[in-house]
């Protein structure tokens, strides 16, 4: 008798658990900025995963406005932007390892920064320093041709390299990936 106490009781505690994680994935679904995920498979056997949250312009100034010129963002809403890589890759010229990161960016009116940090987790828009900082790159910027409502990472491949591109309201700012 006490095994099948026991047992219902484990089942009781798991399936709660389950039904809790699945209320939490419908409920991160819901948000006003939505998660999204943008990948590269490189030919090579490299991958290159983003996982975001993507707010949406609701009729806003983006960049210059909501999301000031010259000042860390954390490039998406919600929990921080991660960077996955399962190699060794080469991101606008500078070496990142192997390894889970997460991604700001520094806009600017004509030139952009992307900035990978070594420490992870964070939520919000906390940004842990310069000193966590793996490396700094310089990104291209240029004008959408039409306006983007939703903010958007997004891979076009070409070959053994990837551009990875963040867009938003009339922007894009892109760097190479190899």
């Amino acid at each position: 008798m006490r095994k099948a106490t026991s047992l219902c009781a484990t089942l009781s505690v798991c399936l709660l658990l389950w039904s809790a994680s699945v209320a939490s994935a419908q409920d991160k679904k819901s948000r006003p900025s939505p998660p999204a995920k943008a990948e590269c498979k490189l030919p090579d056997g490299k991958d290159i995963t983003v996982d975001y949250s993507s707010p949406r312009a609701k009729g806003r100034k983006i960049f210059g406005g909501l999301v000031p010129y010259g000042q860390v963002w954390r490039a998406g809403a919600n929990e921080a932007t991660t960077f996955a890589t399962s190699s060794d890759i080469t991101v606008g010229g500078k070496t990142v390892p192997a390894g889970k990161y997460t991604i700001f960016a520094i806009p600017g009116e004509d030139k952009w920064t992307l900035v990978i940090s070594k420490k992870t987790g964070e939520w919000g828009t906390a940004y842990p320093g310069a000193d966590n900082d793996l490396a700094r790159i310089d990104m291209k910027v240029s004008k959408t041709s039409s306006p983007v409502e939703n903010f958007t990472i997004a891979f076009d491949q070409n070959g053994n390299a990837c551009t990875m591109r963040l867009e938003w309201e009339n922007t894009q700012a892109s760097v190479d990936i190899r």
